[in-house]
């Protein structure tokens, strides 16, 4: 795929980009290596003055950075805004709390193992190679940059070959905040660099968050290197309605969590699993609202859907819902590509799924919602953990014995009960199965990437 900017509002290319020559690669990678030899040794207080003024620039320049991501990804303009302020809020968080989170853990009773002093240490581990989607664009980046900078780790970034004038900013931003140079990197690369990348000795680590198959390729590379990973892939979340749900509240929250980000959301809900009880009038509430959203131009204050990002990612979408109609499925809205320029999907509701449908089991990365029909808890369940993805999960009911099994019993990273699932700093994000493994954000996320080293001193 061309390192370019492709607009998907009208499928015309705004720029394209040269990849790097592989001696600038390796300039690249040897400049992080020499940079990360240093920069271990700078101090919290440092990194975190460095951090926040970079917080600064993405506050002041939240408009730029805003345009920058419709303009590559189609998000609206609302939303990509509001991304960069997470942006600048997940980075005041690191710097605040970076020095806690990687405190040294001191033995209470030393003597116990025969020491004067026993500890346990965090330190950073090198250069780590980022390897990021499109739909996030910046806030996925911070997710690791801001704790793995904070943590006196230095940061190369892959970023997906359609938002490069996004990965090229952000280069940008850490540069001009005061980061020393090397400290954080862009490599317009394409995938087929990867490989070569990861096994260089002087790449410690390496993040993914992107597809399955792009996860496993990556994992497997590090597996032989013996180079620790962590993957954020794939999500098929359910969203779960019981009889004493405010339907209401599901219903709107249930269109906001299937359209989020265009429906490009690896965290959006996708399958809506609704009790029979309530099943009728959830989904009279949750159709009539998806029908009234505003399909267009996402530069438009009144659009709430803007384009998929790719024209490729469009057909994808249409192979699933054509496979599941061919098969006896039932649309209750939407399911047709509007005529014109740009690569539009229109918010779009099934019925009547069945397991040999690839929706059953496959993610929609898109604005198309499944919906189903459930007895009782087991079989909410059941249709819920019948999925190889484990990210999200969403359970709508006010009966806290129901809470308390959708808590336990839903095989998901992250479980919101009467909510959407948000990734929050202050929380740790990832999943399990496949899915992916390791966990972002938190003090859990900031220490991935550090090496907990046991200290004795007799």
């Amino acid at each position: 795929m061309a390192i370019a900017t492709i607009n998907p509002t009208t499928g015309e290319t705004v720029k394209t980009f040269e990849e790097l020559s592989e001696a600038e690669v390796q300039r690249k990678i040897g400049l992080a290596y020499e940079r990360w030899r240093t920069y271990r040794a700078t101090g919290f207080e440092e990194r975190a003055e460095w951090m926040r003024a970079a917080a600064d620039l993405f506050e002041k320049e939240a408009d730029l950075s805003a345009e920058l991501m419709t303009t590559e990804m189609g998000k609206t303009l609302a939303s990509a805004r509001s991304e960069a302020l997470k942006c600048a809020h997940g980075m005041r968080y690191y710097a605040d709390h970076a020095a806690g989170f990687l405190a040294d853990e001191p033995l209470a009773d030393p003597s116990r193992v025969g020491a004067r002093r026993a500890l346990g240490r965090y330190q950073p581990l090198g250069p780590v190679l980022a390897v990021m989607p499109w739909n996030f664009p910046m806030w996925q980046v911070m997710r690791f940059a801001a704790p793995a900078l904070m943590a006196g780790n230095v940061g190369l970034l892959k970023h997906a070959s359609n938002v490069p004038q996004c990965a090229l900013y952000l280069q940008d931003v850490f540069r001009r905040a005061g980061f020393p140079e090397g400290c954080f990197q862009t490599l317009l690369v394409s995938s087929r660099q990867v490989e070569p990348i990861l096994r260089d000795p002087r790449v410690m680590a390496a993040t993914l968050t992107g597809s399955e198959p792009a996860g496993r390729s990556v994992a497997a590379i590090c597996g032989d290197e013996v180079k620790h990973t962590v993957l954020e892939l794939g999500g098929s979340d359910p969203f779960v309605v019981m009889p004493s749900a405010d339907l209401e509240r599901a219903a709107a929250t249930a269109v906001e969590a299937r359209v989020q980000n265009n429906g490009q959301s690896c965290i959006a809900a996708k399958r809506f699993i609704v009790h029979t009880d309530v099943f009728d009038a959830f989904t009279d509430r949750f159709v009539s609202r998806m029908r009234e959203l505003t399909v267009g131009d996402p530069f438009e204050a009144s659009t709430d859907v803007g384009p998929v990002a790719t024209e490729q990612g469009r057909a994808d979408i249409e192979e699933i819902v054509d496979d599941a109609v061919s098969a006896g499925a039932t649309v209750l809205c939407g399911g047709q590509r509007p005529d014109g320029p740009g690569w539009f999907y229109p918010p779009t509701v099934i019925t009547g799924i069945t397991r040999d449908m690839r929706i059953y089991l496959e993610e929609v990365f898109g604005p198309v919602a499944s919906l189903y029909r459930v007895g009782d808890i087991e079989e909410a369940l059941e249709i819920a953990n019948a999925t190889t993805f484990g990210l999200g999960s969403n359970a709508w009911t006010d009966d806290e014995a129901e809470q308390e099994r959708f808590v336990s019993d839903l095989e998901a990273g992250q479980v919101f009960v009467n909510g959407k699932t948000v990734s929050y700093p202050e929380l740790p994000f990832g999943g399990i199965k496949r899915s992916g493994y390791g966990r972002e954000l938190s003090a859990h996320g900031i220490r991935e990437f550090c090496n907990l080293k046991t200290v004795w001193i007799g």
